[in-house]
């Protein structure tokens, strides 16, 4: 298993949405956790994805991070901010 966190920024390197950027939402178990880009998948309805179909990138956003362990609401604008400032 990949040692992915909340906040992770990985890429898809299976299906339609393969090599988009997104951020982890919540770990599901050692095979499954929901990312949202903020744009296509929304935040509000995260995708399920594989995380052998994840390439992990060596970047935490600690902000989104905080405000997932804290339970407050994230907005796909910050999402969408955040990834964009990683291209």
């Amino acid at each position: 298993m990949q040692d992915i966190s909340l906040g992770q920024i990985v890429i898809s390197t299976a299906g339609r949405d393969k090599g988009r950027k997104f951020v982890v939402l919540c770990i599901i178990d050692e095979k499954y956790v929901y990312i949202s880009d903020g744009d296509i998948r929304k935040a509000e309805k995260p995708k399920l994805k594989k995380i052998k179909h994840l390439k992990k990138l060596n970047h935490v956003a600690e902000d989104i991070k905080d405000k997932l362990e804290s339970c407050e609401k994230l907005s796909n604008s910050e999402i969408r901010k955040l990834l964009k400032s990683i291209d």
